[in-house]
């Protein structure tokens, strides 16, 4: 149990952890994506307005441009205790004319986060199609990668597929259609960009296992202590049922004991058969929690041998048949012939009882309940009967200890809600599932899933 509620907890807090990391690495990874993006449509554009080439830069705006790259470095290298070379510094300040400021910068063909460089570091092409579809112009003279038959090709593709903008293998597209009529296809270089991005989403992937590794070191230490008050509450309820249990064990003998002698002296009577079916089945509820509480624990040791499940379907069935037909119910099987699997019998058989006396109690009057046993994916138990008032929703709830579908808590069927909590956990201890399933209006299924 304890191991159990630990595994729940990493995993839920690791797949929360896990779900958080890949949110943030998504976003990262296409955020960078739409800024590089974002900046070659702004390059292409400006290319697009200046037919195809960068504007020119005027002797001041160039030497602004340099100024500000390079006024900080003659700063740097003059020495302060120099009074020359502050002279110096002083004079040539004093004789140019001022950077512009930054928002004069901004307004420039160069807003776009660019500078002086740009137009010799940008690898870029065009190509110029006329109205019937054919390359009137190309040039390729700003890089080095492509040729012009080549260039030409990607252009008349594109120019067919009547799209604006887009990506092309590692070149960014920009259409525009010209007043000559011409349409103007320009082409950036995205390689380098293409191949940043992929170095930050491997070092964002690696960098989200490795912190996805020390917190599921960090997650799995501190599970223990997390989950410890649960394991102590558990604990002590089972403690209570398994004390709770053999305490009521003696009184209930010596009520059984003392119903013998007044049949002895008085002989049997409503009242003393009465007193028997009670102490019936409380010993049976007795039995049940017993048997919930041994199940539970991990250090439970079953007697795992090669069982014949068949002939342990065939005759625990059979000795329902009489019950069946005794309250009415049309009874049924199909049991498939020789399969086998790993198991405990004793556990096997009340498995099977506990489901088919769910189906007498809880059918339907003059309803049906058949009991099938077939091989396929894996090896399937079923028990379906038809049910009046089958509860809404989740039919999972129908596994809960005490839970009883009947709200008022009558006892007219005779159950106390426990019978399929023990049957689920027997099928859990040999590796198996169980669920409930609404088959129409009014039938219930009980499938039990076990591995060949």
């Amino acid at each position: 149990m304890v191991s159990k509620l630990r595994r729940k907890f990493v995993i839920t807090a690791m797949s929360a952890l896990l779900v958080i990391l890949l949110v943030l690495i998504s976003v990262i990874n296409v955020a960078n994506f739409v800024e590089f993006t974002k900046s070659a449509d702004d390059i292409l554009k400006i290319l697009a307005d200046n037919d195809g080439t960068f504007p020119e830069m005027g002797p001041d705006q160039a030497m602004n441009e340099r100024k500000v790259a390079g006024i900080e470095a003659s700063i740097m290298e003059s020495d302060p205790s120099n009074g020359s070379s502050q002279t110096m510094n002083s004079a040539q300040e004093s004789s140019t004319p001022p950077a512009p400021k930054s928002e004069e910068r901004s307004r420039d063909i160069f807003s776009y986060n660019r500078n002086v460089e740009t137009p010799f570091s940008t690898r870029y092409f065009w190509v110029k199609i006329d109205d019937s579809g054919k390359v009137k112009e190309i040039d390729t003279g700003h890089i080095a990668s492509i040729l012009e038959e080549t260039a030409g090709e990607m252009a008349e593709s594109i120019y067919a597929s009547s799209k604006t903008k887009g990506y092309e293998s590692t070149y960014r597209y920009y259409v525009r259609r010209l007043d000559t009529g011409d349409t103007l296809l320009l082409f950036k270089d995205c390689s380098s960009d293409m191949y940043n991005a992929i170095k930050l989403l491997r070092n964002t992937f690696l960098l989200m296992l490795a912190c996805l590794l020390a917190m599921f070191i960090l997650v799995w230490i501190m599970s223990g202590h997390a989950v410890s008050p649960v394991v102590e509450s558990l604990e002590k309820q089972k403690r209570f049922i398994t004390d709770a249990g053999h305490e009521l064990k003696t009184p209930l003998a010596v009520i059984s004991a003392s119903v013998d002698v007044i049949e002895l002296d008085n002989g049997k009577s409503e009242w003393t058969i009465s007193i028997r079916n009670q102490i019936k089945r409380m010993t049976d509820l007795i039995q049940k929690m017993l048997t919930l509480s041994r199940m539970e624990e991990e250090n439970v040791r079953l007697v795992f041998t090669d069982i014949d499940l068949s002939s342990i379907c065939l005759e625990t069935a059979g000795s329902f048949e009489a019950v069946a037909e005794s309250a009415g119910k049309k009874y049924t099987t199909d049991i498939e012939d020789g399969i086998h699997i790993k198991g405990d019998k004793n556990s096997m058989t009340q498995l099977l009882s506990l489901l088919i006396d769910n189906a007498i109690k809880y059918s339907s009057e003059k309803g049906s309940i058949e009991v099938r046993l077939q091989r396929g994916k894996h090896i399937e138990l079923e028990v379906r009967n038809t049910c009046d008032n089958i509860p809404e929703g989740d039919l999972d709830k129908l596994f809960d200890r005490f839970y009883r579908a009947d709200t008022s808590r009558n006892r007219k069927s005779g159950g106390y809600g426990i019978g399929l909590s023990v049957a689920k956990a027997i099928v859990t201890s040999h590796g198996g599932s169980i669920e409930a399933l609404r088959d129409g209006d009014n039938i219930i299924r009980f499938v039990a899933r076990f591995s060949k």
